[in-house]
């Protein structure tokens, strides 16, 4: 089958960026497209042919080494297919299902005990500890997958498994009420669904977002923003809640500066590539609070999955060709797509 492959971490290179990691090999095209062997599922595992897999920043910090996977690997945790293939597990080939970044976990651990599967020391990532989705086929535990709706695009499905499911679980843990002020700092795959959510189930919400992309702004305001504007530009209003989807860190202390007291950031990130600067006073004093998000539940994924099929959200993405996806990568670190970007493997 054909499948793209990274065998070694690297820098991917991005005209007119500034090299962070000189360590690492500098490379335009990171992820190999080429033939590898048709993976067997195990007992309790399923094969799924693979229609769609979304992109994720995530991907690029596996690439790029701050997020520790195995080499070599087939990255993608964003994953649409049908399965083809069942051991020991009944009535699920020839469904549709999806696979998300929880790929696997222990069942046992005192996280898992108490709903926090997300937290196991033993949890195992799709596309990271487990090949993932940039292929034709893929592996996964039929536990751990989720069956989709037939009637709609594999490509427009393929966000809802982490940029949807993960946003939704930062939504989660803000804790906000209707009426709120909420911001949004960075507004890519998985920030263009979020605000569909908190539009939806907090119509009295003001939504202020920050991003340095004039057409991310406009795309803000058609899903429902009250204000779009530059990270370095102040809202209307201080915050009462903020979300944040950037790579970098210094939007941290940006976002807490404009906090009101009491407030609560989310950061919905894995790493930062760049350190989290700052000061007690201006930025936690006041009762604030920052909270990070780490992988999603199963739960998660179900309920966003429940939300999507009773609330509808409406995904914006930028298809790419298997043999395209290093482009793919290039174009979401250079903040160049506008939604979330999908290749489209059948």
């Amino acid at each position: 089958m054909k499948a793209g492959v990274v065998h070694e971490n690297a820098e991917i290179l991005v005209e007119g960026s500034a090299r962070r990691y000189p360590s690492l090999p500098l490379k335009e095209d990171p992820v190999e497209v080429t033939e590898v062997p048709m993976p067997a599922p195990k007992k309790g595992q399923v094969l799924i042919e693979i229609e769609a897999c979304g992109v994720c920043y995530t991907d690029i910090d596996i690439i790029e080494g701050r997020v520790r996977c195995k080499l070599p690997l087939i990255p993608g945790h964003q994953i649409v297919g049908k399965v083809v293939e069942a051991v020991g597990v009944d009535g699920l080939v020839g469904e549709r299902v999806g696979v998300a970044w929880i790929g696997h976990t222990c069942g046992t651990c005192e996280y898992c005990r108490r709903g926090l599967e997300n937290l196991c020391q033993s949890f195992k990532a799709t596309g990271c500890d487990l090949d993932g989705g940039y292929a034709e086929y893929t592996v996964a535990y039929a536990d751990y997958v989720y069956t989709l709706p037939r009637g709609v695009d594999a490509v427009r499905l393929a966000p809802l498994m982490c940029a949807g499911s993960v946003g939704f679980r930062a939504y989660r843990l803000l804790g906000m009420y209707d009426g709120a002020r909420v911001g949004l700092f960075g507004f890519g795959s998985s920030a263009h669904i979020a605000i569909q959510v908190i539009r939806k189930l907090h119509p009295s919400t003001e939504i202020y977002v920050f991003t340095r992309s004039e057409h991310h702004r406009d795309l803000a305001k058609t899903l429902g923003a009250d204000w779009a504007g530059a990270p370095s530009e102040n809202p209307p209003k201080r915050l009462n809640f903020a979300l944040d989807f950037t790579p970098v860190g210094e939007t941290i202390p940006r976002a807490m500066e404009l906090i009101d007291r009491g407030g609560r950031l989310v950061i919905n990130a894995i790493r930062k590539q760049t350190p989290v600067v700052l000061d007690y006073a201006a930025h936690i004093w006041q009762e604030k609070e920052i909270k990070s998000v780490a992988n999603v539940t199963r739960e998660d994924v179900k309920s966003f999955i429940n939300f999507y099929t009773t609330h509808g959200v409406d995904t914006h993405v930028q298809e790419y060709r298997l043999e395209e996806v290093n482009k793919a990568l290039r174009d979401l670190k250079a903040a160049k797509t506008i939604g979330a970007p999908v290749l489209k493997i059948k």
